[in-house]
Parts: C-alpha cells; sequence; structure tokens
C-alpha cells in the first residue's frame, strides 16, 4: 500500500466519523435547550409555590374557639400570681410581685381548665382568689401567712349554649 492510499483510506474512515461528531455537537445542542426548558419551568413553580398568587391566598389556621375568664384577686399584700390565658399549648402566664388589688379578664381556649394560683410574699398577710367563666362565678380561695398559696381552678370550658 502507497502513502497516497493510505491517506485517502485515513480520510475516508475519518469522514464518517466527522460527519457523526457534527451531528452529535447538534444532538448537544438541541439537548441543552431542553434541559435549560426544563430548569426553567422547575425554577418557575418552586417561585410560584414561594411566592404564591393574590388570587389564591394560602388558608389560615383556624382560631382556637376562647371563652371570657376573669381573674381577681383582693387582699393585701403582694403575690406571685400565675394564670392560664390565650395558649393553645396550655402554658401559665405567671406575673411576679403584683401589688393588690388585681384583675383580669383574659380568653381561655375551649377544653381548657382556667386555673389561677397566688403566692403571697415572704412579709405575709392574706389575699383571696377568685374565678368567673363568661361573668359567672366558679371558685375562690384564700391563701394567709407567710409564703400562703391558693388555687382556683373550673373544669374545663364548655361551648356556649345556644340561644
Amino acid at each position: 500500500m502507497s502513502t497516497t492510499e493510505s491517506t485517502a483510506e485515513t480520510t475516508e474512515k475519518d469522514a464518517p466519523a466527522g460527519a457523526s461528531a457534527d451531528r452529535r455537537r447538534g444532538g448537544d445542542r438541541a439537548g441543552l435547550i431542553i434541559a435549560g426548558a426544563i430548569l426553567v419551568a422547575c425554577l418557575g413553580f418552586v417561585l410560584y409555590g414561594v411566592l404564591g398568587t393574590e388570587d389564591d391566598p394560602r388558608p389560615e389556621r383556624p382560631e382556637t374557639p376562647t371563652a371570657a375568664v376573669t381573674y381577681r384577686i383582693t387582699g393585701d399584700g403582694n403575690v406571685d400570681v400565675s394564670y392560664l390565658a390565650r395558649s393553645e399549648e396550655g402554658r401559665a402566664t405567671v406575673e411576679r410581685d403584683v401589688e393588690l388589688p388585681w384583675e383580669k379578664t383574659v380568653q381561655v381556649p375551649l377544653g381548657r381548665p382556667p386555673t389561677i394560683g397566688i403566692v403571697l410574699d415572704g412579709e405575709g398577710g392574706q389575699a383571696r382568689c377568685a374565678l368567673a367563666v363568661r361573668g359567672a362565678h366558679v371558685q375562690s380561695a384564700t391563701a394567709s401567712g407567710t409564703y400562703g398559696r391558693a388555687t382556683c381552678a373550673a373544669e374545663r370550658i364548655a361551648p356556649a349554649p345556644s340561644s
């Protein structure tokens, strides 16, 4: 085989490979365009989910129904007070070194037992706690002496009777 023949054979063998490489490059471009379009569509869905629209607001969490509860403390001296207020977790609110008399009306979630606890300070004295649900007196208790304690509680609050 001569050098001319070997060069011709090599060129013929390379030509289909070169043509195939051109086709592959065109296929690569189409693949990149498709991948880019898919990426843009996914990004659009993510932004739509994050930002939402004015026409389709996310549903708000429903409010827990509550009832009005009035806590009242009368007497002399200073007390620490803990009471249940609007807290779906049922955690107590604590106020320290409260001067008497003291009264607070709060909303307590239905199904939770309203409770108030008092503790007199180191100087003692006498204090009376009272609890009313929807304006109706439920319970009262008296604390006296140094660090005297009292607790007023009611059963779980039921929904108001229908009229």
